[in-house]
């Protein structure tokens, strides 16, 4: 098990509950902007906010972004250590940091003593892209034992400075890199690993590369907070998030959604029925399975374990409970009764 930071009153690891991590897109020294969007993050489901800590008109905006949020706000600092200062001043709740490129030892150091002083953990960000030059030449690559050994020396770095308030992230945009270096860290270190696939693309590649990559390292049980990095409104990250925590079935929060590929016994346009049912869904928080069938003749048995479901069939369909038939319902009124059902529940 690995060990337990604290995020704005938010644990990580040791066995707590996985958080969702996203980060704005907004200017941070927009402070109107930043808040309404982290707002809508919060509504669907993000835990942990990050924003971009460039300048310093971004710096003196996290005091005044932070006042009006309800969630951690975490900073991401490069190359300048005052940025981290200040952003620590301000009570900023976590610091993602890359020591290797904020200059000498003095420096690291003032930030270390900065964020000891208020309690506030530092995350290793290591990153394939920003990876040191002898590491790049002693691997040849970039490659997970470079990843590692990146994070190691920075951890070296801070603990010199007598700090351990520490996680960890080792990203690379090829997924097997990405795995192989988290499941080589988890067997080296027990710090709390932020579990991510960068620069992933689009919603569909993202959402793909991230459900691979981040669930596959959830499902041998390595990871304690993950982002999903979308090039896509952050809103997408939380959903798709959430969508691969259920997947796995960690987080049991709102409803379920399976439904049958279709096939030539289809007569009803469940594909349109599938949208429809997971559109509304959005307003359900139930932890319920709902079930879209396209075939009376065998869909209520084959979702038998879903807790409510529909399936189609020619001009008529069938409502269903756990398997059990409900009633006939014409196919115009099969989304409605469903609903009608699971307010029910």
């Amino acid at each position: 098990m690995t060990k337990q930071i604290n995020i704005g009153g938010v644990p990580v690891g040791g066995g707590a509950p996985i958080p969702i991590q996203s980060m704005c897109n907004t200017r941070t020294d927009d402070v109107a902007a930043t808040v309404a969007q982290i707002h809508r993050l919060e509504a669907a489901g993000c835990d942990i906010i990050r924003v971009a800590v460039p300048d310093q008109a971004a710096a003196r905006a996290v005091g005044a972004i932070k006042e009006q949020i309800h969630i951690p706000l975490v900073v991401d600092i490069h190359f300048d250590y005052r940025l981290a200062l200040e952003s620590v001043a301000a009570g900023c709740d976590k610091v993602r940091i890359n020591p290797g490129n904020i200059g000498d030892a003095e420096r690291v150091k003032a930030v270390a003593r900065a964020c000891r002083e208020k309690g506030v953990p530092i995350r290793i960000g290591v990153n394939g892209g920003s990876l040191e030059k002898p590491l790049l030449a002693k691997y040849g690559g970039i490659t997970p034992e470079a990843l590692v050994e990146s994070a190691f020396g920075h951890i070296a770095l801070l603990h010199r400075f007598d700090f351990d308030d520490i996680c960890i992230s080792l990203k690379s945009s090829d997924v097997r890199t990405t795995m192989a270096a988290y499941r080589l860290m988890s067997e080296r270190c027990d710090y709390p690993l932020h579990l991510g696939v960068t620069e992933t693309g689009t919603i569909r590649m993202g959402t793909l590369k991230s459900a691979i990559g981040i669930g596959g390292l959830l499902g041998f049980g390595i990871g304690d907070t993950l982002r999903v990095s979308l090039s896509a409104d952050p809103v997408e990250e939380v959903y798709a998030a959430r969508d691969i925590l259920k997947a796995l079935g960690i987080r049991q929060e709102g409803p379920d959604l399976i439904a049958c590929p279709t096939c030539g016994r289809t007569r009803i346009d469940l594909i349109g029925l599938v949208e429809e049912v997971e559109r509304r869904l959005k307003g359900v928080e139930k932890p319920i399975t709902v079930a879209v069938m396209g075939c009376v003749v065998n869909g209520p048995g084959e979702a038998s374990a879903a807790d409510v479901g529909i399936a189609g069939g020619d001009g008529v369909g069938l409502l269903f409970r756990r398997g059990e038939i409900v009633k006939k319902v014409p196919q115009s009124e099969l989304v409605d009764e469903l609903f009608a059902l699971i307010e029910e529940l």
